[in-house]
């Protein structure tokens, strides 16, 4: 009965693998197909070479080169202002004592369960009278505004269970609230500062919904909206040069996954300990 089982759970395990990887690995070898086999070949069809040059075609002719540049200045500096306003916020309401401090993570805590599709409208009448749409301001605002509420949470689930003794001890010793916060608190909280970027990364380079409905400009187009109307110079669909752009848009998530797996897995899982 033992075998019966470890060989179900077995056989479960490698279905669920192939679903992960094989639409992977199809992305990758469509990538680097030419474009005479997706009319010659059924899809599913493996490679007749290596096509490298679908790449070299996404990077200059797609203008991929571009939307990855707009898609990277808008991402880390929305993430550089989610960090420093998450942690000081949840450092705020879950360590400091002042009046009116659980109404206000009451309220950004209501900011996850605002629906992004209802804000639209609005921000985009505020975009345009304030001259702000068809321009990367109008994406870094919008990014920080949508990606704070989830961001000062996690911050609070790390900083619930961080020991008061630490603060108390450095408050003896003469250290003032924010040498404190930033000397000592901050390095020790690297795990769920990491978890915010790694997350929020994933969220603000996978937008389309935000840059489509304020970017209008092919230049400032970022990376998901430069795939939606990826075309050639004569306004045809080479889908080898696609599908690399496809897959150029998918290894940054992939490696910042890869290598920050470990502290995005310690950073979930450090507010749910006590102690």
């Amino acid at each position: 009965m033992k075998k019966v089982k470890s060989g179900v759970k077995g056989v479960i395990i490698f279905l669920i693998c192939v679903v992960e990887v094989y639409p992977l690995f199809w992305m990758l070898t469509a990538s680097l197909k030419q474009q005479h086999e997706w009319s010659d070949n059924p899809a599913y069809a493996l490679n007749e070479g290596f096509y490298f040059q679908n790449y070299v075609d996404a990077w200059t002719r797609g203008n991929m080169s571009t939307y990855f540049m707009n898609s990277l200045i808008c991402t880390v500096v929305a993430l550089l202002f989610i960090v420093i306003f998450a942690t000081t916020v949840g450092f705020a309401v879950t360590k400091m004592q002042w009046k009116m401090r659980d109404t206000v993570a009451k309220i950004f805590s209501l900011g996850i369960m605002i629906p992004v599709a209802t804000c639209l409208i609005p921000l985009f009448q505020m975009y345009n009278r304030g001259g702000l749409l068809n321009t990367r301001t109008s994406l870094i605002i919008t990014y920080i505004a949508f990606g704070l509420s989830l961001s000062i949470y996690l911050v609070q689930g790390y900083l619930r269970s961080f020991p008061d003794d630490i603060m108390e001890a450095a408050v003896i010793d003469g250290c003032g609230i924010y040498k404190m916060m930033w000397h000592i608190v901050v390095p020790l909280m690297k795990n769920a500062i990491v978890t915010v970027l790694v997350l929020q990364f994933f969220f603000k380079w996978n937008d389309l919904l935000f840059s489509m409905t304020f970017i209008s400009d092919s230049s400032l187009k970022t990376v998901q909206t430069g795939l939606l109307y990826f075309s050639d110079e004569f306004g045809n669909k080479n889908w080898g040069a696609i599908f690399a752009s496809v897959s150029m848009s998918v290894f940054p998530m992939l490696l910042v996954y890869m290598g920050l797996n470990k502290k995005v897995m310690e950073g979930m899982t450090a507010g749910a300990v006590k102690g």
